[in-house]
């Protein structure tokens, strides 16, 4: 694995580090959600992660990867809360420390559950921009392994292992919806498609209150814009060079829906699919009904669960 590509054999070896210690989740369909979206749609269920969300496996992967040596001063990173989790929880595994820098207003509960990993949490004043440099700060300081969220070739490996079981459990999809924030899970599920399932079409979806990764994409240059969201899992402001190689040349679409919009989504799947999701775990939904495709068998990957109080008070709206 180079700093400049993932393969699919880096996904096969990441898949054989997560399934050491994590089972494959369930990706099933339910009949009132296929009625209410008029297709028989498939939710890839990483809701049921230990941490309640995909990214653990990027974490899993990324500690397979490095020798004894290269842990041993640990990890350290910036997330809103996911990638931290993922990277607290594999630090944990492997008996090293690790630090998260955190920007303020990140939801408290996933803040929360990162110290309870056993990780350091670094509150940083500003956006993930400050919190990112405030990670940098301290690997320099510490001599530490920084971990970038979104350009680690290892996370992306890890990541893509959820669709390495997807396009496994349900072969013939026509399409698939897949939430994106930094991009590594698209560029994962792109990396799989291309070798197991080449007819399926792969679709981004994205906050418009944060659509770096969106404007990267149909710009062809990285870009940074404005991030408003109040779904933190989706919360990226600028876009991330690796995940972008993916997306330009993998991607059927792109499509940004409101805040709103995940929000009725998620109200979806609490009702039609028994799902408890977080923002960006609904947001493929979201895509999906607001795309307008023809294709008849698709899946969503519902990424997250990492529901906050804001996302179970939306549900009753």
């Amino acid at each position: 694995m180079t700093a400049e590509t993932v393969t699919f054999d880096d996904v096969l070896r990441a898949a054989d580090a997560v399934h050491r210690l994590l089972p494959q989740t369930p990706a099933w369909s339910y009949p009132l959600l296929n009625e209410a979206m008029g297709r028989e749609v498939v939710i890839k269920h990483e809701n049921t992660q230990p941490t309640g969300a995909f990214k653990v496996r990027g974490g899993l992967a990324l500690v397979a990867s490095m020798s004894p040596a290269e842990l041993a001063p640990g990890l350290v990173t910036a997330s809103t809360g996911n990638h931290a989790q993922s990277i607290a929880f594999a630090a944990r595994q492997v008996g090293v420390p690790a630090v998260i820098a955190m920007p303020e207003g990140s939801p408290q509960a996933k803040a929360d559950a990162v110290r309870l990993l056993g990780a350091e949490v670094v509150w940083v004043p500003g956006s993930m921009t400050e919190a990112t440099q405030a990670a940098h700060e301290i690997a320099r300081d510490r001599g530490m392994r920084y971990v970038d969220a979104g350009n680690t070739p290892a996370v992306i490996a890890g990541h893509a292992t959820v669709y390495l079981e997807l396009f496994s459990q349900q072969p013939d999809l026509e399409a698939l919806y897949v939430p994106i924030g930094s991009g590594t899970g698209a560029a994962g599920a792109i990396i799989v498609r291309d070798q197991l399932a080449p007819e399926c079409a792969v679709i981004g979806v994205q906050s418009s209150q944060a659509p770096a990764a969106y404007q990267s994409w149909s710009g062809g240059e990285i870009v940074a814009a404005p991030c408003t969201t109040r779904h933190s899992g989706l919360a990226t402001a600028r876009g991330y060079e690796l995940p972008q190689s993916f997306l330009r040349r993998g991607l059927a679409d792109f499509v940004l829906v409101s805040d709103d919009d995940i929000d009725d989504a998620n109200r979806l799947l609490a009702t039609r699919a028994h799902t408890l999701a977080e923002g960006a775990g609904a947001a493929a939904l979201a895509g999906l009904r607001a795309h307008g495709s023809d294709h008849r068998r698709v899946a969503v990957s519902c990424t997250g669960g990492n529901a906050t109080p804001a996302d179970l008070a939306a549900l009753s709206h």
